[in-house]
């Protein structure tokens, strides 16, 4: 089954599902933006680029966080997806990512951009 995200029920009062494309991209998300430590049951989870909408802007630390954010979707969705292209930038208070990755499952190339911050 896959549980969309965020969380919520559907108009049959059931838990909503999405399509596997979907939960996919749902997970990439949750991935990203999860702080490590932040869940209880798997302390070394996440990839902490919320934490980096703040910091300064320098070659160093795009590099460093495309590095990050590329190993931890490596770690943790490495079964499911196969990386085409990461992007990751800084702008003011607004971090964007922009993913381009191919289902393993099957082959169904997909970009997605998440943005994290002020609008």
């Amino acid at each position: 089954m896959n549980i969309d995200f965020p969380f919520h029920f559907d108009a049959r009062g059931a838990t909503a599902q999405t399509d596997y494309a979907d939960h996919v991209r749902d997970m990439i998300e949750q991935l990203l933006f999860t702080d490590p430590g932040e869940r209880v049951n798997r302390p070394d989870f996440g990839c902490g680029l919320r934490q980096l909408v703040f910091a300064p802007n320098s070659p160093e630390l795009a590099a460093t966080v495309q590095f990050t954010a590329q190993a931890a979707l490596n770690q943790w969705l490495g079964d499911v997806i196969a990386i085409a292209a990461l992007e990751v930038t800084s702008v003011d208070a607004t971090l964007t990512v922009n993913l381009t990755y191919a289902l393993k499952a099957t082959g169904q190339v997909q970009t997605v951009t998440l943005i994290q911050g002020a609008p």
